[in-house]
């Protein structure tokens, strides 16, 4: 399940403003990732529409790690 973590900090770090402020949390045994960004990078993570986001949980479901593992962005 780091794998599927790392992933996503990475994928997220590449398009925000503020990489520090990135925290990806594994909860629910592994079956669920809630990312934390910076508020002002919140919109760049969600995208129009939710088009960044699930681009982010399209790439985490094809990879082998994060299959089963949902990605919930939380405030």
């Amino acid at each position: 399940m780091a794998d599927a973590k790392e992933l996503v900090e990475f994928l997220t770090k590449a398009i925000v403003s503020n990489p520090d402020d990135i925290r990806a949390n594994v909860v629910d045994d592994g079956e669920m990732i809630e990312l934390e960004t910076a508020d002002e990078d919140r919109g760049r993570v969600i995208g129009r529409q939710g088009r960044v986001a699930k681009a982010l949980r399209t790439v985490l479901g094809a990879s082998r790690h994060g299959r089963d593992t949902k990605l919930e962005i939380v405030d």
